[in-house]
């Protein structure tokens, strides 16, 4: 029997996925399909549950009703195939660790934590991503002393040393200048030839020029599709109404201007 068949053709499907916090909703009966080899945006306004699919994705979160997928596997079986690079906020930069210690530490992915000894595998592996990075000469410097666009070339390092599938970043360029987020645009874009990527981001531009497909999400799911859009209808994820076209069917978005974003 040929094993290919048994493959799985996505990388994520989520299912009538609902979260919710005791009394707040965060996610309301999403559904969506991740290709193998996307380059997805998740946009949405501030509090929109952008950062719990992407948690919910990696297992962190559990759903209240629904399922997800990931390569196949629930998110927990999966979690050594999935590299994660946070927000810089959730960073304490004043933790006395080196780049090079930083970044092996993503090897410990589904290892015994802190009795595992680094192999020489393992450092020949963090070196290869600390040059494809160019923060190998860094390797010594103290993460606190890092500029953002350093710092976030480390996290995307540490993320990329367990040699991932996927690979989920949370706003993966907020905090740094220009010139770094183009970078760091530039180095995904490279990386997707290998591996599926999912953001989370408010960055107009990656999803203009990077992106092959976005999600906009507002509790619930309003497109999935091509980024290629309209002033209008970016700002409809926001708060004004639009005519879209989801998954393929015209879909209108009734949507009424409240303040926290596109109500319908």
């Amino acid at each position: 029997m040929n094993k290919a068949n048994h493959q799985p053709e996505y990388a994520v499907v989520v299912k009538d996925l609902t979260v919710q916090y005791g009394n707040i909703l965060a996610l309301q009966e999403i559904n969506l399909t991740i290709a193998k080899g996307d380059f997805v945006g998740i946009i949405g306004p501030n509090g929109s549950g952008k950062t719990t699919l992407l948690k919910s994705i990696l297992g962190l979160v559990r759903p209240t009703t629904g399922a997800i997928s990931v390569l196949g596997m629930p998110p927990r079986e999966a979690c050594s195939q999935i590299g994660y690079v946070p927000q810089m906020t959730n960073i304490d930069r004043d933790f006395p660790i080196t780049v090079g210690e930083a970044v092996l530490m993503g090897r410990l992915v589904g290892k015994a934590g802190l009795f595992h000894r680094y192999s020489q595998d393992d450092r020949i592996v963090v070196q290869h991503y600390l040059e494809h990075l160019e923060i190998a000469k860094l390797v010594d410097r103290q993460i606190g002393q890092l500029s953002g666009g350093q710092l976030k070339r480390v996290l995307i390092a540490r993320a990329l040393v367990s040699e991932p599938q996927i690979l989920l970043l949370d706003e993966p360029t907020a905090g740094v200048d220009a010139h770094s987020s183009s970078q760091i645009y530039e180095l995904l874009k490279e990386l997707n030839q290998s591996i599926t990527i999912i953001i989370v981001t408010h960055d107009t531009m990656a999803v203009s020029s990077y992106l092959k497909s976005i999600a906009c999400i507002n509790q619930t799911l309003y497109y999935h599709g091509d980024p290629n859009l309209s002033s209008e209808l970016i700002m409809s994820v926001y708060g004004c109404p639009v005519e879209l076209i989801a998954h393929g069917v015209p879909h209108r978005v009734l949507g009424q201007h409240e303040q926290g974003g596109l109500r319908c």
